[in-house]
């Protein structure tokens, strides 16, 4: 995790004690740890975050587990029994911020809910993120990123036209409850900073996905018109989305109309630009059914490389549709050192996407430590932060209520185990 006293990123000093898994809360104490603070990640012994078990692997280790929890360090504490419960409250009472993405109920069920916590440490950021909510006639029920996209109506908006709803290439369900949670944190140490209180975040998923719909929830609440879908179309810019070209696919982005004028002198038809039908962002979305034929059997003529040169030189943004490999290796990615190597024990030397953010001159890219191994940091935690001594802590391991670190990092079941344990 650094040095003693090495300022790793902007949020440096800052302690989050990490209850969450899967994906929507360890992808928010991600984004934190990667900015500075320091993640105490919390695992049932025996099982782990239930990702540990996700292939494929690398000589055991999830890839899945890998990418989000890097910069952590794991305590495996089975919170179900009394002494466990007792020594995530001390920790919580050395920590600035907790997060948690259990149904609720479960944290109370725990002994660890809101006002426990809250009793221990006033001060704390709890950013609780459940499928709908802490309140409301859904609170209970089981969600996944696939629920909220369905529910939000984002799987209603994507896909082609003639084809059913489809499910977004990315979780954004939960990638989008992780982004609002670690927003969420901000600001709540933000409030801490100004009023010395802690307080509470309740972060539902779905409204979550259902704040990015933006200006496509705008519509229905402004004009009462329900958007359907428009495939890689945009549903009221004209010319925009992916289109065919003699040897490939080719997105455009002609978004306003000094770009339009541009796309049309390097089509070789200045006329577009000055046909009436076409000649407003208006107009081209009024008369689409004409426009669209036209571009896509002009685009048809020229190859992805000599419409990319025309392009480029008229300064008309467009770009080649990449695969994920091609993605993760172009010059735009690679030169700016956001793919970076971590070297872990047992995958060996690992890329890792970094963190977006960078703090030119400051903190750069950041430094980056692998995900976990299970328990890895336990005896580290408890003897610092809750005042154990190794007795102490060894009976804890003998018991079953702690674990240290464990050598193979896929070797267990975590969704039998968390269904046993009540936490699923």
């Amino acid at each position: 995790m650094g040095a003693v006293g090495e300022r790793r990123g902007p949020l440096s000093g800052i302690r989050v004690l990490d209850l969450s898994r899967v994906l929507a809360g360890p992808f928010c104490t991600m984004i934190l740890g990667d900015l500075g603070a320091e993640i105490i990640k919390i695992e049932a012994p025996g099982a782990g975050d239930q990702t540990r078990t996700i292939p494929p692997f690398v000589n055991g280790v999830s890839h899945y587990f890998f990418a989000i929890n890097r910069n952590k360090k794991s305590v495996a504490l089975d919170a179900r029994q009394p002494e466990a419960r007792d020594l995530i409250l001390k920790l919580a009472e050395s920590c600035d911020v907790v997060v948690e993405n259990f149904r609720p109920g479960v944290m109370e069920r725990l002994g660890l809910g809101s006002d426990v916590l809250h009793q221990r440490r006033p001060a704390l950021v709890i950013c609780s993120i459940s499928g709908f909510g802490q309140k409301g006639s859904m609170r209970a029920k089981a969600s996944f990123d696939l629920i909220s996209q369905a529910l939000s109506g984002v799987m209603s908006i994507n896909g082609e036209p003639d084809g059913p709803p489809t499910k977004l290439g990315i979780p954004m369900g939960d990638i989008a409850g992780g982004l609002w949670g670690a927003i969420s944190v901000l600001a709540g140490l933000q409030h801490r900073n100004a009023t010395g209180e802690g307080i509470n975040v309740d972060l539902s998923l779905l409204e979550g996905l259902i704040g990015l719909l933006g200006y496509l929830g705008e519509i229905y609440l402004m004009t009462g018109e329900t958007p359907g879908r428009v495939g890689s179309q945009h549903h009221s810019v004209v010319p925009y989305g992916r289109y065919p070209v003699k040897d490939g696919h080719m997105v455009l982005a002609i978004h306003v109309g000094s770009f339009w004028r541009k796309f049309c002198a390097a089509l070789g038809r200045t006329d577009l630009a000055e046909d009436p039908r076409f000649r407003t962002t208006a107009d081209r979305q009024s008369n689409r059914a004409e426009l669209e034929p036209l571009i896509s059997a002009i685009l048809k003529e020229r190859t992805r490389e000599e419409w990319q040169k025309l392009f480029d030189e008229a300064d008309v943004p467009v770009a080649p549709v990449l695969d994920v490999s091609e993605a993760l290796n172009q010059s735009a990615v690679r030169e700016r050192g956001f793919v970076v190597d971590v070297d872990d024990p047992v995958a060996g030397r690992v890329p890792l996407a970094a963190r977006p953010m960078v703090f030119p001159g400051t903190f750069d890219r950041g430094s980056y430590s692998p995900a976990p191994a299970l328990g890895q940091h336990t005896r580290e935690v408890l003897r610092t932060l809750a005042g154990l001594g190794d007795a102490d802590i060894d009976r804890l391991v003998r018991a079953g209520i702690a674990e240290e670190q464990a050598r193979n990092r896929a070797d267990q079941n975590s969704d039998v185990t968390m269904e046993r344990q009540g936490l699923a």
